[in-house]
């Protein structure tokens, strides 16, 4: 898995490498009894005991378990077990990551425990309600303990696991792709040099990417559920006929990083490459990036935010609903674009369905949050990240190129006929440019009647004037194509941007934004 676009050709002379990885991943694991009624049937028909009953006395007996276990558990191997003052969220709360980073400077370790963290924090359990004839579970967010034991893993490096000590125990296990990265170049012997969670030198570039393209494939269930019952000794007793964890991801970040070969290379173009995302991305362009086509049914939200109060630079980050494109330099050396799936059912997989009525089928549907998909995460995310980077392209010279805007305005010869030039300062000719390098075009291209909606937005039923607009619409496409700014896609009637096209028209539109913005 390589990523190659124009971005990378265009600076090859300024970049001297790429990676792509998962940065932080943060997987669950779910046992079948974290919903109520699961709850319900575990307590009356496997503990076989009052409801009342195991919530006034057997959970807290087995929380405490959980908590005398960790104790333990750090004892045996000499590591601090801490209980910090304070919750474990919101204001005043602990910097446990810090606390752990802390503990692994002053008290190195190879391999194994680092340290144990108990900390109050609300989470997702159960309490007791009003039911007919005996009391009912639900749903409840409560104050509990929750431990954090943070291990140095000999293949995942610095990692941690979050466990809640109160039914139905959750457990929660992070890794980070860089630190994967860093600890299998370590074991071949490849010379790097990481600070925080990014490469700043890389001996074998094309090696560190086949390392990280592993991380995917891992035999993850395995490797949770080792962990899982090392935190959790419920597990072996209390807890043996719940068969184990249904474990999932919550969270994954996929990261692009460009190395550039000084501050000073970063530093010239960034603050460009801001500007015009922030100018040119419109939200159509944001869904198109993140690999959806936008449809008017579309109910969800998109933004773009932009946060200059960081170091070194600034971070701009575009979300459509829970799923996030950002772009931020790191460490004034590194160009980082990243891609957070918190929604994997916006994206489409192909893959087995099984339907209500029992009969399986085989197609594009929404992808899910099962561990196994993992590797459709990896494909979503380099995805993004190069039609991200592919757009971006087109920064370069902060106004278009003479050439460039010649061959946009002039009249252009084609066997024997003549095909006009565009005027990009007139609204109209501009609403087409937008309409020919929005982001939902991108995957899938661009047809007739998708550019038609754009510049005709009061539809007619009139065959007559449906005929006219399509003609219309047909010769400014083709006065695109005889520019060699479109092309046809083969077999199919619609058409794509090409790498001269996306860059001419995106210097225009960034030019003529910037200036009617202040005009106005």
């Amino acid at each position: 898995m390589k990523t190659l676009c124009s971005f990378l050709t265009k600076f090859a002379s300024i970049i001297s490498w790429s990676l792509s990885c998962f940065d932080r991943v943060i997987f669950k694991g779910h046992l079948p009894i974290s919903r109520p009624f699961q709850m319900e049937n575990f307590i009356d028909y496997v503990l076989k005991m009052r409801r009342c009953d195991f919530f006034k006395k057997t959970g807290h007996l087995w929380s405490q378990r959980l908590v005398d276990h960790a104790i333990g558990f750090a004892s045996k191997y000499g590591r601090p077990f801490e209980r910090p003052k304070g919750k474990g969220k919101g204001k005043g709360k602990p910097d446990k990551d810090a606390w752990a980073k802390e503990l692994l400077r002053s008290q190195p370790t190879k391999e194994g425990l680092i340290g144990i963290m108990c900390v109050m924090e609300s989470c997702g359990t159960f309490k007791l309600a009003y039911g007919n004839g005996r009391p009912s579970i639900v749903s409840a967010q409560v104050p509990q303990r929750v431990l954090y034991y943070y291990f140095l893993d000999r293949d995942l490096g610095l990692m941690h696991v979050r466990l809640q000590t109160w039914a139905p125990f959750t457990c929660q296990v992070y890794v980070n792709g860089h630190d994967y990265v860093a600890q299998q170049m370590k074991r071949r012997a490849l010379a790097f040099e990481k600070t925080d969670n990014a490469f700043t030198q890389l001996a074998d570039p094309v090696q560190a990417q086949r390392i990280a393209n592993r991380f995917a494939k891992l035999a993850w269930p395995k490797i949770l559920e080792r962990y899982a019952r090392q935190v959790n000794p419920l597990l072996r007793k209390e807890l043996k006929e719940v068969k184990g964890h249904y474990w999932v991801v919550d969270q994954g970040e996929y990261a692009t990083d460009l190395l550039f070969v000084s501050k000073q290379a970063l530093a010239g173009l960034y603050l460009r490459l801001l500007e015009f995302a922030f100018l040119t991305f419109s939200p159509k362009k944001i869904l198109g990036y993140l690999g959806r086509a936008y449809h008017e049914r579309f109910d969800g939200e998109v933004q773009t935010i932009y946060k200059s109060a960081r170091e070194p630079g600034a971070c701009i980050k575009h979300s459509v609903n829970k799923n996030w494109l950002k772009m931020y330099d790191k460490l004034a050396l590194l160009l980082r674009v990243e891609t957070v799936i918190n929604q994997p059912g916006d994206f489409k997989v192909f893959r087995e369905c099984r339907h209500r009525d029992g009969s399986v089928s085989l197609g594009w549907y929404a992808m899910c949050k099962g561990v196994g998909n993992l590797p459709h995460y990896q494909s979503h995310g380099l995805a993004s990240n190069e039609r991200y980077l592919q757009a971006l392209a087109t920064v370069d010279d902060p106004t278009p190129g003479y050439n460039d805007l010649a061959l946009l305005t002039e009249p252009q010869r084609q066997k024997g006929r003549s095909y006009a030039g565009f005027n990009p300062v007139r609204a109209q000719e501009a609403k087409l440019l937008a309409a020919v390098q929005a982001g939902d075009h991108i995957a899938r291209g661009m047809s007739n009647r998708d550019i038609r909606d754009e510049l005709y937005p009061e539809p007619t039923k009139k065959p007559k004037e449906q005929r006219r607009r399509s003609a219309a619409v047909g010769r400014l496409l083709k006065r695109l194509h005889v520019r060699g700014m479109l092309a046809k896609i083969p077999h199919t009637r619609r058409w794509r941007v090409t790498d001269k096209g996306r860059r001419i028209i995106g210097d225009v539109l960034r030019t003529y934004r910037r200036y009617s913005a202040q005009a106005a």
